[in-house]
């Protein structure tokens, strides 16, 4: 890859915060599409029931698939989150960054959330895909 993601927010837009509006893939990077991955362990478990706890696996989940493909939190271009419970999601926006900040820093790739009726794991409050663009070679 002959450079690093370029994060594309036009001032028309106003101030993004907690998401890009776009980012841009340099050339010849890989691209790693990851599973929506819910919080639970390597057991398939659900860890909790508080969704803060859900929330923080799930983006666990995401970076261990990232990392096992040999990228980096900062390789991420892109996050879908669907919510069982936007008002929950809402509700918990501090903490939820803060733990967003302790996994990916202050790289803040393309991101949609979604609220859905269901997912299909019993007990998942949160699920996050992801696509990633990884160094060539």
């Amino acid at each position: 890859m002959s450079g690093e993601l370029e994060l594309i927010n036009p001032e028309a837009l106003g101030r993004a915060r907690g998401y890009s509006n776009g980012v841009l893939a340099p050339a010849g990077g890989r691209l790693l599409f990851v599973a929506g991955q819910v919080g639970w362990d390597r057991e398939q478990k659900i860890v909790s029931e508080r969704f803060l706890c859900q929330w923080s696996r799930a983006l666990d989940n995401v970076l261990e698939v990232v990392h096992d493909a040999g990228g980096r939190p900062e390789h991420v271009a892109r996050l879908t989150v669907y919510v069982t419970d936007k008002r929950e999601y809402a509700a918990q926006l501090k903490e939820i960054g803060i733990a967003y900040r302790a996994r990916f820093g202050k790289h803040f790739p393309a991101m949609t959330l979604i609220e859905v009726a269901a997912l299909l794991e019993d007990g998942a409050k949160v699920e996050i895909e992801a696509t990633a663009v990884l160094p060539a070679g």
